[in-house]
């Protein structure tokens, strides 16, 4: 059974320009919100025990994104997560923020995991990879 992610995010004042709309930059710091969320609650594996702990990290490598329309102080977003693709080292995600009905934007990161301390591309953790397989669905 595919699991799709989802939590919400408020629109802070902090996340506005001075028009009070969200300032573009500020999205991929909820999309990577999302998938810190993410991690921590679907799969069971926070990143500060993954990184301070294990020594495991999952940087983003390449991230695309639309803008499909505003959103405003005072709105409440609802993120949603899965992937699209599963490599041996890779996940490609694909992350929406909606408002009620309406998209405001959508997200295309890919994640990598890493030994943090070499830098280098590891295989997924057997217990994660399993995790990570139940919200694996075409976009």
């Amino acid at each position: 059974m595919t699991n799709i992610f989802q939590h919400d995010i408020k629109v802070l004042f902090q996340h506005c320009d001075p028009a009070g709309i969200v300032f573009y930059p500020r999205y991929f710091e909820m999309v990577n919100q999302t998938v810190e969320e993410w991690h921590e609650v679907g799969l069971g594996h926070s990143f500060a025990d993954m990184h301070l702990e294990r020594g495991h990290g999952v940087p983003t490598v390449s991230i695309g994104a639309e803008f499909s329309a505003p959103s405003r102080m005072g709105d409440v977003l609802t993120w949603r997560l899965w992937m699209t693709k599963m490599g041996r080292t890779s996940a490609h995600l694909f992350v929406e923020a909606h408002c009620g009905e309406e998209r405001r934007m959508t997200a295309t990161p890919v994640l990598v995991s890493v030994d943090m301390s070499t830098g280098r591309p590891v295989p997924w953790p057997d217990g994660m990879r399993f995790r990570m397989e139940h919200f694996l669905r075409a976009k």
